[in-house]
């Protein structure tokens, strides 16, 4: 008796090292472990009582392996099969990678089985279908591959969860997979399986969640598997059949599929419906007007569709969505939906957070019942034909974290109590027609938690305060462009210590770059094109080590491109054209790289690489070579300076004379304008009442001139002559036209106005010349009156010697241009 006890107590604690033995080759294959779990996995105490470790009470044999969360870096230890009492297994969210021993299949009485969140690899092990207790399998968001040994696991009777989703499985879903009789949920979600849902998953009578979307499935959904009493939750592709009749249906989620057709019906029969979302589909049509019936529907999501047909009784369907007290979700962004917004919508269950209308064709103005939305933390409204004003109500929306207007036609000023909404982080009104002055301090200074603000393609005016400035440092992108914008950009942008994105180009900025740009440490983009910037680049903008994109074309900068610049690594785009820069062009960094920068229009840079085609940089030597500077300076300069000051007296004594009298008959043309203002495609629109035939003055073969007046330039007419962008060479000609007139413009030769390239109200390229219009017409009605001429233009008539002298400047100018001219500046067509 005694030998029997003691050969059963020896078999006993043989099977006990067993079990320690595979434990201890668990951890030999964990390299990392940063919270120290796996400390007290040593000979201190018995291995029952390491951490994670469960033993059952009778037999003391391993029964649970529970390290969820640890962050352990390592592979599976095949060692793991020898634990023949282990019934769970539960590794999920730390780092193992390699692939599932298949040694697994020796765990027959394991019942759980959880290596969710890990970086497995290979495929699944198909002689888990021996673990014949097991009830739960999840392996999702790993990296396995392969098919899934659904015909080997349709043993698992037992099964009642299968998670595989986030891995990268291929191929079809067997048949056999009706065999898992007692599964209740089923997840393939983000895979790339393919093929069609097969029939007999109609036969899995207890599933209430399957999710099977971002797949490559296709063909028709069996209408059997919504006939289940028990179908909760359903997130699958495929097209859905006409008939759901789930009358426990709580979640239909069919997204990022290639479903079409039209909206089903049948799932307003799905009463216990709480989300539904069908979207980034193909689904066309008028979504049913009794949509309401669904009266515990929460979140309702029709984004990324066909629906609606440009029509007014696109949204007829929200009255119904009245009843829907607990309705916290609405997105129907970017489908069809044509009309006005309803008023009733404001009728809308206040506890309502997240509204997308976005890029649809919804017109007519913003109902002011948006201002019962008090919950309301997100609202789109962009790319839409929504005019008027904003809304008092908006006021009232103190929890709005994110607000987009963009890309309507929305004007008037912004409402002063828009940022009561302190927690208002991204604001983006662009490519509309607002308007005001100093909104900075008027309006947006209450928006202490702004990050992003975009108010470009607007006719806002005034100034940047310091003060805002001083009070913002949470903003990260700053959008102002195309406005009308003035002063000098504050030193205390600096104190904008989080900024990526600064874009104020296109507005009427004077003084110097500010150097404090320097201490935005995580700028990446500097855009202050089109300005009246003066002064030189400051050297330490190239200390910002983000710094990606720069762009200060279009202003009056004088002095050299500083050295540091050159040595910028991380710099991918340099625009410095149509300034007044001067000096040797750098050849190396990105200065190597001709399409990663543009220097055109500065005409007194020498050197740098060949395509630049620049002039060599002028040398000094011979004769000269060794005495003082000055001397030199003077030997060069002296002589110049009186040969064109001798020119300039002869001109006055042979030409002025002649200039006088002809000027005499042309009293009221334009003087020469010496700063471009910037004019936007909404001012440009008004002042030529909508480019109207009857603002037409002639036409060309690259598009049309308007007369038009500037009213907020003092009512001054102009001529606007819009470029036909879609005749070949348009394009070309318009910068062609751009670089002459630049360069011209301050010899007092033409009085342009301003040049326009923009956006138009339909979110197309715009591009446009401004010129001084001139009151008197042409040459050609001077040099040939009509004949049928009124009396006011029966005086414009010149005699033998205004035309003489008419000829001999033209034929000077044609001499200049053939002998004198810079190359490149004009181009004879």
């Amino acid at each position: 008796m005694n030998l029997s006890v003691s050969h059963v107590s020896a078999s006993k604690q043989f099977q006990n090292e067993t079990d320690r033995l595979a434990q201890v080759e668990f951890k030999n294959q964990i390299y990392d472990d940063p919270f120290g779990v796996l400390n007290s996995w040593n000979h201190s105490q018995h291995h029952c009582h390491w951490e994670g470790v469960t033993c059952s009470a009778r037999h003391q044999r391993v029964m649970a392996l529970t390290l969820r969360k640890k962050q352990l870096s390592g592979t599976m230890s095949p060692h793991v099969g020898n634990l023949s009492f282990m019934r769970f297994i539960q590794l999920p969210g730390n780092q193992f990678h390699g692939e599932i021993p298949q040694e697994f299949g020796r765990l027959f009485r394991l019942r759980a089985l959880n290596l969710s969140i890990n970086a497995l690899v290979g495929e699944i092990p198909a002689n888990l279908s021996y673990c014949t207790e097991l009830i739960n399998i999840s392996v999702r968001d790993n990296k396995l591959e392969g098919k899934i040994p659904i015909d080997q696991l349709s043993s698992l009777k037992k099964l009642e969860y299968f998670s595989l989703s986030t891995n990268n499985l291929t191929g079809e879903i067997p048949s056999s997979i009706g065999n898992l009789s007692s599964l209740t949920g089923l997840a393939f979600n983000y895979n790339h399986l393919e093929g069609k849902l097969p029939v007999e998953m109609g036969l899995l009578k207890r599933l209430a969640v399957f999710l099977a979307a971002e797949n490559n499935l296709s063909g028709i959904i069996p209408a059997s598997i919504f006939n289940s009493s028990a179908i909760v939750e359903f997130s699958v592709v495929g097209n859905l059949p006409t008939n759901i009749g789930a009358p426990n249906l709580e979640l239909l989620a069919v997204s990022s599929n290639n479903f079409y057709g039209n909206f089903p019906t049948s799932i307003t029969n799905a009463s216990g419906l709480w989300r539904l979302d069908l979207a980034r589909n193909k689904f066309k049509g008028q979504i049913p007007t009794n949509l309401g019936d669904l009266t515990n529907l929460q979140l309702l999501n029709l984004a990324v569709n066909l629906f609606g047909s440009h029509s007014t009784e696109d949204l007829d369907f929200i009255v119904s969505l009245t009843n829907c007290s607990n309705l916290s979700l609405i997105c129907v962004s970017v489908n069809k939906f044509g009309g006005n917004i309803p008023k009733v919508m404001g009728n809308l269950s206040n506890q309502l957070t997240e509204l997308y209308l976005g890029r649809n064709q919804l017109s007519g103005t913003i109902p002011e019942g948006f201002g019962n939305f008090v919950n309301l933390y997100l609202l789109t409204l962009e790319e839409n034909h929504l005019s008027g004003v904003i809304p008092r109500g908006f006021g009232k929306l103190q929890d709005l974290q994110r607000l987009r207007l963009d890309r309507n036609e929305l004007s008037g000023q912004i409402v002063s109590t828009l940022c009561n909404a302190t927690g208002l982080y991204h604001l983006n009104l662009s490519f509309n027609q607002f308007e005001g002055g100093n909104i900075f301090d008027n309006v947006l200074m209450s928006c202490q938690h702004l990050q992003y603000l975009d108010i470009s393609h607007n006719n806002f005016t005034g100034i940047i305060s310091p003060q805002f400035l001083q009070t913002h440092s949470s903003l990260m992108y700053i959008k102002i462009g195309e406005n009308s914008f003035s002063g000098s950009l504050p030193p205390e942008v600096g104190k904008l210590i989080h900024l990526v994105d600064f874009n104020v180009s296109h507005n009427q900025f004077v003084g110097a770059i500010p150097t404090s740009l320097a201490d935005c440490s995580n700028l990446a983009n500097l855009s202050m094109q089109a300005n009246f910037s003066q002064g030189t680049i400051p050297p330490n903008l190239a200390s910002l080590k983000s710094i990606q994109q720069i762009d200060l074309s279009s202003n009056n900068l004088t002095g050299s491109i500083p050295k540091e610049v050159e040595k910028h690594q991380f710099l991918r785009y340099l625009n410095l054209s149509y300034n007044d820069i001067e000096g040797e062009v750098p050849s190396t960094g990105i200065f190597s790289n001709a399409s990663q920068i543009s220097l055109i229009g500065n005409n007194k840079f020498c050197r740098g690489i060949p395509e630049l085609e620049f002039p060599p940089c002028r040398v000094i030597r011979g004769k000269n070579r060794g005495k003082p500077k000055v001397i030199i300076l003077l030997s060069i300069v002296l002589p110049a300076t009186l040969q064109v000051l001798g020119t300039v007296f002869l001109y006055f004594l042979v030409y002025r004379k002649r200039e006088r009298r002809l000027v005499a008959g042309f009293s009221s043309m334009p003087t020469r304008v010496n700063k471009l203002l910037r004019i936007s495609y909404h001012e440009l629109h008004r002042a030529t009442l909508g480019f109207s035939p009857e603002n037409l003055i002639g036409s060309g073969n690259f598009g049309a001139v308007y007369k038009g007046t500037l009213e907020k330039h003092g009512n001054k007419p102009v001529a606007v002559k819009v470029i036909d962008l879609q005749k070949n060479g348009a394009s070309k000609s318009f910068k062609a036209e751009c670089k002459t007139l630049r360069n011209i413009r301050h010899r007092n030769l033409i009085s342009i106005v301003s040049y326009c390239s923009s956006i138009d109200s339909k979110g197309d390229e715009f591009k446009a010349l401004v010129y001084g219009f001139l009151e008197n017409g042409n040459l050609d009605l001077w040099l040939h009156p009509a004949e049928t001429a009124d009396q006011a233009t029966s005086s414009r008539s010149l005699n033998l010697l205004q035309k003489l002298n008419i000829a001999i400047d033209v034929a000077s100018a044609l001499q200049y241009l053939r002998d004198h001219c810079e190359a490149g500046l004009f181009t004879v067509i």
